[in-house]
């Protein structure tokens, strides 16, 4: 999977987006540090150790570089910013049940308007997969050669899993 580059000066509107998500009663916020254990326990039983950890990093940040999808106060996704590196989108998912309703675009927009509020022009989405769906929700562009990129092993020298592939 190729990474893929998004101006976020260029973004589309996210508080429409988010007020719809509301009236239907799903929430879309900045996770809170009391919550970094339930969400990092549903991440890793969601999508794996490897997310996890990425979403741990998160929690390190002040503020929180972590977003999350509630419905009924349990959590149905997650996207994450500045975790595998800085400037770097992802990982993000959301639960089987809940895919192919929007929340995984509320949640990419949400991460990338406070990337954009932190000064940042541009974003990366690393190994970005599909890269159909970042193309149309965002317009990101492929970087051409950026595949591995950063996501080869270093420990087995192998390709590890994209982290992208559950939006």
């Amino acid at each position: 999977m190729a990474d893929m580059l998004v101006k976020l000066y260029d973004l589309p509107e996210l508080q429409a987006l988010l007020k719809t998500f509301k009236d239907r009663g799903i929430l879309i916020r900045t996770a809170l540090a009391y919550e970094k254990y339930d969400v990092i326990e549903w991440v890793r039983n969601s999508f794996g150790k490897q997310w996890a950890s990425e979403c741990d990093v998160a929690f390190s940040h002040q503020p929180v570089s972590c977003f999350i999808a509630t419905e009924s106060g349990k959590i149905i996704g997650f996207s994450c910013y500045d975790s595998t590196h800085k400037n770097f989108f992802g990982p993000i998912g959301v639960a089987g049940e809940k895919r192919g309703h929007g929340i995984g675009r509320a949640l990419l927009l949400s991460c990338l308007c406070a990337m954009a509020a932190n000064g940042y022009a541009y974003a990366i989405i690393g190994g970005a997969d599909p890269s159909d769906f970042y193309a149309k929700t965002v317009r990101a562009t492929i970087i051409e050669g950026s595949s591995p990129g950063i996501y080869s092993d270093q420990l087995t020298n192998q390709v590890s899993q994209p982290l992208l592939t559950r939006a």
